[in-house]
């Protein structure tokens, strides 16, 4: 916090207010008290969560009192004047930032992990969420799409997103595969990731892996935009542009609305993807301390699903240049128009803050979020012939048919809506009191139709009749689940601060009661039908439980003196099968899954000074029941049992402030992450030995160091990425090896001209040497080989015929791209 003080003369510092006598008594008076008028209007609504004593009032500002005849002559150097002082008082959002944004300085007493906004203004406006976070010590992020079309995975300290409350503004965001959906990159002011720990009132069902909380920007106080375009490789394009409203008139209200067009193609093979996005934010504030705040954002995508290779095809491609991607051949199966993801998706939360009397407070956070679309894949009629004396891989597609079908994943309801609401009370000076109740309610309800594909090999729409397949003989017709889960929780915490707030203790627990079910249904014989329109079928099955969760949750903080503090922090944490789990899981009783539960234990450090801040925290977890997910295809996912898992490890951080311009950031992970149980399949019986083997997608060890420079318009940051050897498969027998990738950004602020107030300049890097790598699996498999039962799924590599995949497929580190960027805010 900077303070200055100035006279109407110009006098700085606080010479100004060193008058003896009555004049500088009155002008010290007259001061404090319009700062205090000022800080007590609001609006008549707002009155009732004012105590007595602060009612609101306008206030005509005090005269400023006449100077006696004979006054003492000032002190040399004092200028005196008749007007009044201002004060005026600024901060700077940077200058908790280290490493030009990839770090910062925290207090909480668990592992925090956060970059800043002056880091994410430096990458591609094209950067999603998961980009962001790539160089934090416990995240290791899987992107396959290098414009920001598509979002990606991510390992973290021997778990998955998956197991992770992937966050915005607080409430539940879409999982890592599609979080581009929620927000574009410019209207993210941070990003907040906390490894080990999950807030006891945040509303995250699943949060073994920690919590990562994108908070989006505040409108501003004053009428205005910002625009940027962008083009690259891939044919790549963008065009963003904001407009704030400004304060509408003395409300209080402020609000922006921003719209992104972005075109480009498969960096691999054939294939265009499109995207349209919208975000709106609006924020009222009481001078009291209430704030309430709205943000929605509609996305509408279409984008081709990639063809992701096995270790076959990747060694191949490796060795020959032969690409795996999807081919422009109309007549193929793996022709891209017939492999496509439509989506569109709407997401809304408004998280409302009011201050009561009597030491209260209330919180009131609500979320909606409601998806609809389908994922299109070759559904030709014979789907498997035996192997041929050319083909030593196995059986393989059958794509010499009659007539060519599309197969559809159709979701005509990807539902959740939710709300937390919370009272607060400060029982003393000391601690801070709350209880409060979450309920969610989270439904798909999802169906499998065929339609004919249309004369040029693109997919039609499932919903249009004049291509529906539905009924390819007598007794089958469409299936589909309705499936979901209904959740209310209880919790109540309490934070305390003593030794002047040097001693943090928050100590909470959450008690989760959820109803989960599973239904199947299969529409009437030659009349196609959806959903509620549809007969059940006691064949088809149901299935459902209730289940209960206690969530205890103990951390302790101590800070030293202003350069140390050491923390400790313990938990509880759950996940339950999702919706879409669910759904892709047979109705019947032996197939529910049992819910994952996490017992986590930290122990951390943290120093910081002037010049360079260090973060250190070490954790270990127990998982029992864990739940991991297998690809099963067109951008599909179903959950297996994975037994227990055991993981111990440290993250270390470090960066400096600005030194001549140049801020270095490093980061370094360990982890010793074990198998504790062997691991059944249950399709074929097969109990594979997986106890004492290191647990899948767990590398023992990660590394990034990054380095960023300014100087006067100039910027500049490079980072790179290390991830060490890991085990693909769950009883270790298929693995990959280490990695390295990279990125860089360069740019320039010119001086403001005309209406361009910050007209900039960048061109933005990655994967700057080529490197042909894999960067993560797609899911779980058991066994390394190839893949055969309930879990296998046809892959099609460029003009090749289909055929099951061998072992594991994967996430390969996209060629060299290069995005240029122009903007500036008006």
């Amino acid at each position: 916090m900077i303070r200055q003080v100035r006279n109407a003369a110009g006098q700085g510092g606080l010479a100004g207010l060193r008058r003896p006598g009555l004049k500088t008594h009155l002008r010290a008076v007259s001061c404090l008290v319009g700062t205090m008028c000022l800080a007590t209007g609001s609006e008549a609504w707002a009155q009732v969560a004012t105590t007595p004593h602060a009612t609101p009032h306008r206030h005509t500002p005090v005269r400023q009192a006449a100077a006696p005849r004979q006054q003492a002559a000032a002190p040399a150097g004092v200028t005196d004047t008749a007007a009044p002082e201002q004060i005026r008082v600024a901060s700077s959002r940077q200058e908790r930032d280290g490493g030009g944004g990839m770090m910062r300085q925290e207090t909480a007493p668990h592992a925090v992990q956060t970059v800043g906004k002056q880091f994410i203004e430096m990458r591609s406006p094209t950067s999603t969420a998961l980009d962001l976070v790539k160089n934090l010590p416990s995240m290791n992020v899987n992107s396959p799409d290098p414009s920001g079309m598509e979002g990606g995975q991510i390992q973290t300290r021997g778990l998955t997103d998956l197991d992770m409350g992937l966050m915005l503004d607080g409430a539940p965001a879409e999982a890592a595969k599609y979080l581009n959906e929620d927000i574009d990159s410019e209207n993210i002011e941070s990003i907040e990731v906390t490894p080990g720990s999950s807030a006891t009132d945040l509303p995250a069902m699943s949060a073994a892996g920690g919590v990562m909380n994108q908070r989006s920007r505040t409108a501003s106080h004053k009428f205005g935009g910002m625009m940027d375009f962008s083009y690259g490789t891939n044919n790549m394009s963008r065009e963003f542009i904001r407009l704030d409203s400004g304060e509408i008139g003395h409300t209080g209200v402020r609000s922006y609305f921003s719209f992104s067009n972005t075109h480009s193609r498969s960096w691999m093979g054939s294939g265009i993807n499109q995207r349209k996005h919208i975000d709106f934010g609006l924020q009222k504030d009481w001078n009291n301390g209430s704030t309430a705040k709205l943000f929605v954002s509609w996305n509408s995508e279409d984008f081709t699903i990639d063809a992701y290779p096995d270790g076959t095809a990747f060694e191949n491609y490796k060795r020959t240049g032969e690409g795996y991607g999807r081919n422009s051949d109309p007549t193929s199966d793996n022709y891209w128009k017939n492999n496509n993801d439509h989506w569109n998706q709407i997401f809304l939360t408004a998280p409302v803050h009011v201050v009561l009397p009597a030491k209260f407070t209330f919180d009131l956070q609500s979320y909606f979020s409601f998806g609809q679309g389908w994922d299109a894949s070759p559904g030709n009629g014979t789907p498997y012939v035996p192997a041929s004396g050319t083909n030593a891989n196995g059986p393989y597609w059958n794509v010499k048919q009659s007539q060519n079908l599309t197969s559809f994943f159709l979701e005509n309801e990807a539902r959740q809506v939710g709300v937390v609401a919370k009272l607060g009370y400060d029982v003393d000076r000391h601690n801070h009191l709350s209880f409060g109740y979450w309920y969610e309610n989270n439904q798909t309800i999802q169906s499998y139709p065929t339609s004919f594909t249309m004369a040029n090999g693109s997919t039609p729409s499932p919903n249009n009749p004049a291509y529906q397949n539905t009924y390819s003989n007598e007794n089958f017709g469409v299936t589909g689940v309705n499936a979901g889960y209904e959740l209310h929780a209880l919790f109540i915490q309490d934070t305390a601060k003593y030794f002047n707030d040097k001693l943090q203790i928050h100590a909470g627990f959450k008690f989760v009661m959820s109803d989960a079910w599973d239904k199947g249904w299969n529409a009437p014989a030659r009349n196609w039908a959806y959903g509620k329109n549809a007969t059940p079928g006691q064949s088809v099955g149901r299935m459902g439980a209730n289940t209960t969760e206690p969530l205890p949750q103990l951390s302790i903080g101590y800070t030293f003196n202003n350069h140390h503090q050491i923390y400790v922090n313990a938990e509880g944490d759950y996940r339950e099968p999702s919706a879409n789990d669910l759904g892709w899981l047979s109705p019947g009783p032996k197939n529910m899954l049992k819910n994952q539960y996490s017992i986590k234990e930290e122990l951390g450090y943290r120093y910081h000074d002037k010049y360079v801040m260090f973060d250190l925290s070490l954790f270990n977890y127990n998982v029992t029941n864990r739940i991991l997910s297998t690809y099963i295809g067109a951008n599909q996912f179903m959950p297996i049992e994975g037994g227990n898992q055991t993981m111990r490890g440290f993250d270390a951080m470090i960066a400096s402030r600005p030194i001549h311009g140049f801020s270095p950031y490093a980061s370094f992970e360990y982890l010793h992450a074990t198998q504790d149980s062997n691991v059944t399949d249950p399709t074929s019986g097969i109990t594979y030995a997986a106890k004492g083997q290191q647990a899948i997608m767990a590398p023992r060890i990660m590394a990034n160091f990054g380095l960023t420079y300014k100087y006067r318009g100039f910027f500049a940051n490079a980072a790179v990425h290390y991830t060490g050897p890991q085990s693909v498969a769950i009883d270790n027998s298929e693995r990959i090896p280490g990695y390295v990738t990279d990125t860089l950004s360069l740019g320039y602020h010119f001086k403001p001209f005309m209406y361009a107030k910050s007209p900039t300049f960048k061109l933005n890097f990655s994967n700057l040497t080529g490197s042909i790598v894999r960067t993560g699996a797609m899911g779980a498999i058991y066994h390394g080989g190839q893949q055969n039962g309930s879990s296998a799924y046809p892959v099609f590599y460029g003009a090749n015929n289909g055929r099951y995949a061998d072992g594991n497929s994967f996430m390969v580190e996209p060629r060299f791209t290069m995005t240029g960027s122009v903007s500036t805010s008006f």
